[in-house]
């Protein structure tokens, strides 16, 4: 058996530098240097041998013993300084034994665990942000390790602040903010951080607390975002646009388009819209998802016949009822039991069902909801729309008086 194998349990020196470490991690050392709780003097217990053990392992008592004097400030001029008790044993008479290792100053610490370069990094910018941003006291004392970790680009995000504040809910494009050293990725890679210290140096009148998260940063702070996008193709050749058909265009435009057409078909499938055959007086929208909800922005939708037509599956009949919740009249097609039983050999399995309930939905639609939903066609059953066959979707057309 080795030295350090019989030692082992007995403290050692990166013991107690592990100790002022995890007052490093938890922030607790470097709030110190701002004036939180104090650290230092920091009293670190040692364990070593019991009193019965002298006799036996006086040796590797001594060299524990040694180990830990070699790295004490004694020894080197700065870490611990060793607390010592006469322990007494009948074999070698009194001992003076460590039973703890006390680390007295912030210096002696951090040269410990080899922070003092980083403690003074963060202190120069802690300053520094201080002196700009005194807000921001309690979020430095309690999140400290995020200006070490920023620090090669903690005077940016300063930078970033500054203009914020300086031009609050500015109403351009995050590509358009002018900061020295700061590119549009900057921002976007640290919007989280970013967002935690807006909300503190901003004033309520310039935060917009509806949106939340990173995908929310542009709206919280008034910069505008992409535009929500529609997609559409005019299945009547005497209503196209100096004759196009396919176009996707922001929600606002198409609200203020106000097509003539008097019938909306909404799928989610682009093939499937693609292929949507030619309709007098109709037009198609297409791969939005769950996305309906943009459809709100039409006002002129209300007076058109909305006709929905998803996957069979849960989540198809899901779709359905959020539609509803903008357009309550939309009715739905190739969604029922009939066509999902005529295509049974090419059913596939959906991944992962909705199982919520779906207040939207009719009676037959919501019958076979359930049925799908709770597994009683089979496990997980889906039909694609793109597997329906096309001839049976031109019928559905034609009793739709769709077609001519």
């Amino acid at each position: 058996m080795s030295c350090t194998e019989r030692m082992d349990g007995w403290t050692k020196p990166e013991d107690v530098a592990a100790h002022v470490a995890r007052r490093w991690n938890d922030g607790r050392l470097l709030a110190a240097c701002l004036g939180g709780d104090p650290v230092f003097p920091l009293r670190v217990p040692v364990r070593g041998p019991r009193p019965a053990q002298l006799g036996a392992r006086f040796d590797d008592v001594k060299q524990w013993l040694r180990t830990l004097e070699a790295r004490s400030k004694a020894a080197r001029g700065y870490g611990y300084e060793l607390e010592l008790q006469e322990v007494e044993n009948r074999v070698v008479g009194v001992q003076r034994l460590p039973v703890a290792a006390v680390v007295p100053t912030e210096d002696d610490g951090l040269r410990l665990i080899r922070r003092s370069r980083d403690a003074e990094r963060f202190k120069a910018l802690a300053d520094a942000t201080l002196a700009a941003f005194p807000e921001l006291r309690l979020r430095l004392l309690c999140r400290p390790l995020t200006v070490v970790e920023q620090a090669d680009s903690w005077e940016q995000v300063l930078a970033v602040l500054a203009w914020f504040r300086d031009h609050p809910r500015p109403g351009i494009y995050l590509r358009q903010i002018d900061v020295p050293g700061v590119d549009t990725k900057f921002i976007e890679r640290r919007r989280g951080l970013l967002a935690q210290l807006l909300d503190v140096i901003l004033p309520p009148s310039a935060i917009d607390a509806a949106f939340t998260g990173a995908a929310g940063f542009e709206g919280r702070y008034g910069l505008r975002s992409r535009p929500s996008l529609v997609r559409f193709r005019i299945l009547d050749p005497d209503l196209r646009i100096r004759g196009v058909s396919d176009l996707t265009v922001p929600v606002t435009e198409l609200a203020s388009l106000d097509l003539p057409a008097r019938r909306f078909f909404v799928t989610e499938n682009e093939v499937n819209g693609l292929a949507f055959p030619n309709v007098q007086g109709s037009v198609v929208v297409f791969g939005l998802g769950y996305g309906l909800d943009r459809l709100a922005a039409l006002p002129w939708l209300s007076d058109r016949q909305v006709i929905y037509w998803g996957d069979l599956d849960t989540h198809g009949f899901a779709m359905l009822s959020k539609l509803r919740t903008v357009s309550p009249g939309a009715a739905s097609i190739l969604m029922d039991r009939e066509t999902l039983l005529a295509h049974r050999s090419l059913w596939v399995r959906e991944p992962e069902p909705h199982r919520g309930e779906l207040p939207g939905l009719l009676e037959d639609e919501r019958r076979l909801y359930e049925d799908l939903r709770d597994d009683r066609l089979g496990e997980a059953v889906r039909l694609e729309q793109e597997r329906i066959a096309f001839g049976w979707v031109k019928s559905a057309l034609y009793r739709l008086d769709a077609l001519p």
